[in-house]
């Protein structure tokens, strides 16, 4: 759908809005809202509480009256830290509120992982481990075999998206194992859109990260042509 609108609700503390830009083709928009502050490091509690009743529902409203073709949540642990119907709540909500089309970050890896004929996973997280594991829990819910969990450990937003290329680059690889067919990077706030497409080469499978996941899952919903990877999605 040439000049498509994507409709994007993110949490407060987003500091990547361009990687939303570069993961769609030029005739695409990007239109973005932001929920509400909360005083919350990151970890469970927090994740929990970004898509807390109303503001998810306001967000979505200022954003439905320019007809946006789909509209994405842009907090992966926020998806994924209550499993599969936890997030499909999220959807739900959001398609109530006049969104047309939700898409998560979490439900857009099961359907990349599963366009891609992937099963088994490696993980690479900036969190901490009792969030990290939700992630585990979740894939593993959602029909997938993780066979790895590295972590930065982080619970400040502020190190995870001043995240160095060489940082994520390692704790991909660091979360590499034997059997894995595929690696996923979580967090929209960590920076990956440079070092996809290398990583890819040098490790010869599909790498895969959140803002990465999420914008293909809208492009496909909004009727945009994409494929779910080779360097990020639009092979460019």
């Amino acid at each position: 759908m040439a000049g498509a609108r994507i409709g994007m609700v993110v949490p407060f503390d987003m500091a990547l809005d361009r990687e939303y830009w570069e993961f769609v083709p030029d005739d695409a928009s990007v239109h973005i809202t932001r929920l509400p502050i909360i005083d919350l490091p990151y970890g469970v509690a927090h994740a929990r509480t970004v898509a807390a009743a109303p503001h998810l529902e306001e967000a979505v409203q200022t954003l439905v009256r320019i007809e946006p073709a789909a509209i994405g949540f842009g907090c992966t642990s926020g998806s994924f830290v209550g499993g599969p119907a936890f997030d499909a709540e999220i959807r739900g909500r959001m398609e109530a509120a006049g969104a047309s089309v939700a898409v998560t970050p979490s439900n857009a890896l099961v359907a990349g992982l599963r366009a891609l004929g992937v099963r088994r996973v490696g993980i690479g997280t900036p969190y901490g481990e009792p969030l990290a594991r939700t992630l585990w829990d979740y894939l593993a819910a959602s029909g997938f075999e993780p066979l790895s969990l590295e972590n930065l450990e982080y619970d400040d937003e502020e190190l995870i998206v001043s995240a160095s290329d060489e940082l994520v680059a390692d704790l991909a690889r660091r979360s590499l194992r034997p059997g894995v067919e595929a690696l996923f990077i979580s967090c929209t706030n960590l920076p990956t859109r440079r070092i996809l497409g290398p990583l890819e080469r040098e490790l010869g499978l599909p790498v895969l990260s959140a803002n990465q996941v999420l914008m293909w899952g809208l492009c496909r919903a909004a009727g945009i042509r994409a494929p779910v990877t080779d360097q990020a999605l639009f092979g460019v």
